[in-house]
This record gives C-alpha cells, structure tokens and sequence, in this order.
C-alpha cells in the first residue's frame, strides 16, 4: 500500500474518533455543572481546556461555558475543536478517496459540510453532541461494513484505537481531579457510554476504585484503555510483514504493549494512586506510539499537515 494511503486512513480513524470523543468529554463537563452546582465553573473550564490541550484561559471571558464550546465544538481555527477534527478526517478521506468506499466518502463529506455550513451552532448543545455521535458512528459503521478488512482497513483501526485511548484518558483525568464531586465518576461512566454495561457487571453503586477499573482494565467493554490498547497491538501485527519468535522490533507496539501491561499488571488498590500522571503518561506513550508509526510506514509519503492531540 502506498505510505499516503495508508496515512490518510491513520488519521480518518482517528479524526473521527477525536470528533467523537471531544464531544463525549464537553459534554461530561457540561453535566457535572449542571449535577453539582459547587463546582466552580471557571476552575471546571480552565481544568478542562487544559486537559484538552488548548492553551485558552477562560478565567478573563465573561461565560466560561461559552468559551469552552467555541474552543472544543465550533472553532474550525482550534486544533482540539470538534469542527477542526471533522475537518481532518474529510481532508484525510479526499487524499484516500481510491481507496475508501463511496459510502464512507459520503457519511464523512455530509457531516463535513453540515458543520462547516454552522449547524452545530444552531443546535442546543445537547442536541449537537448527540449529532456528532450519530455521525461518527455512522461513518465508523459504514466503514466497517463497506471496507475490505485489509491493509487499509488495519491502518484505519490503529489510528481509531490510539487516539481512542489517548481520549478516553483524558476524560479519566477530568474524574480524577474532580474527584471531590459525587457526580464525576458518574457522569464519565455516561460520557463514555460505558453506564449501562458498567451497572450490569458491578451494580448500580458507582466507586470511584470501580468506575476507574472498568474504564481502564476491562477486557470485555469496547471503551475500556486496555480493550483499545489491545486492538491497536493486534492491527500493528496484521501489519507486520513476519511473524518472530522473540521479542518485538516495532518501537509501536512495544510502546503500547508497555503502557497495556502497566495497567493490567498494577495493584487493585493502586487503581487510583497519581491517576492523572499516569493517564498523562499514557498519553505520552499514545503520543510516541504514533510518532513510531510514521517514522516505519508514512515517511516516504508527500509531506501532510496533520493536528497531532497535545
């Protein structure tokens, strides 16, 4: 496969699921406001902005709310917004347009001309972010079912999964440092559609040691840190041109076999030790992980800007 085929799938994935998960986070932050009215509104947004990369102080803006949708929903100029990612994924998808399916091209091309034509913005935000998830999954879907399950597709699932993890520690790291809340555990369970299936494995009382350990270590939810760790370790070995015997020589996947085993393998009663720092170490692995893939499969490809998650 051409190596800016095979990047432009890369970055669709994970596009798509930064959309996606961009949204899940805002709209968490939006809840807990509206569950526990002693949260500080302007700390909650500058925690949040900053958790997301963006280096916007709301603290000076007159509604903190506000400045957190323009930054992470509307602002196509804001690389960490929802409308920049949508962006990268129809731009990424025009550069593999041979290779991607007139089905995917189509989910992905309407959903960007939906929000570039300012439609989000004309949405209640709870109605927007059901639209986003809607449209990702759509197009996630249709992927999955109109693709050959190739090399491409392999591309399009490790770049899905990566920045899947990348997400969904942050959203952790929001819970984690506003732990003092009742509702924040709670309302991340919700953020990453993991409320339902977390009540049916440990009960209706939500812990934070348990809520914590379902996101993180379960094998079985699609969501969960060492479930999308362990897909993108099985796409980098379908791409691996030979099966070996010993050890592993892609920097990508020992990086993120690392950062898998770190977590399975830690303390129960650790789950909750220096969280933050370790989803931020997570990220950084995420973060090199990525890095190792470009340099092995996309270096010959034709120079490409892409928005990197910071």
């Amino acid at each position: 496969m051409l190596s800016r085929i095979a990047e432009s799938l890369f970055w669709i994935g994970r596009y798509l699921e930064r959309a996606e998960d961009t949204c899940r986070i805002v709209e968490v932050h939006q809840q807990l406001l509206i569950d526990d009215p002693s949260v500080d509104s302007d700390e909650a947004a500058a925690t949040l902005l900053a958790v997301m990369g963006s280096s916007v102080d709301p603290t000076g803006s007159a509604d903190s709310s506000e400045t957190v949708m323009a930054q992470l929903c509307y602002d196509i100029a804001s690389p960490c917004s929802i409308a920049a990612a949508l962006g990268g994924a129809r731009e990424a998808a025009r550069r593999a347009r041979e290779t991607i399916s007139t089905e995917v091209w189509e989910a992905i091309n309407t959903s960007w001309n939906a929000v570039r034509a300012g439609r989000l913005q004309r949405m209640r935000p709870a109605t927007a972010f059901q639209y986003v998830r809607e449209r990702c999954a759509v197009i996630s879907g249709t992927a999955d079912q109109t693709m050959s399950h190739d090399e491409g597709w392999h591309f399009l699932a490790l770049g899905r999964s990566i920045e899947r993890a990348d997400m969904t520690a942050r959203m952790i790291s929001t819970a984690a440092v506003t732990a003092g809340s009742q509702s924040a555990w709670h309302n991340v369970l919700r953020g990453c559609g993991a409320h339902h299936a977390f009540v049916r494995t440990y009960g209706g009382v939500v812990s934070d040691k348990q809520a914590a350990e379902f996101l993180l270590l379960d094998r079985l939810f699609p969501r969960s840190v060492v479930h999308t760790l362990t897909i993108a370790e099985d796409a980098l070995a379908q791409l691996e041109p030979g099966s070996r015997r010993a050890g592993f020589h892609d920097d990508a996947q020992r990086l993120l076999g690392t950062a898998r085993a770190a977590l399975e393998y830690q303390r129960p009663e650790r789950i909750l030790a220096e969280l933050p720092q370790r989803m931020a170490e997570l990220q950084r692995s995420c973060a090199q992980a990525s890095e190792a893939i470009t340099d092995r499969y996309f270096s010959a490809a034709a120079a490409a800007t892409w928005q990197e998650g910071s």
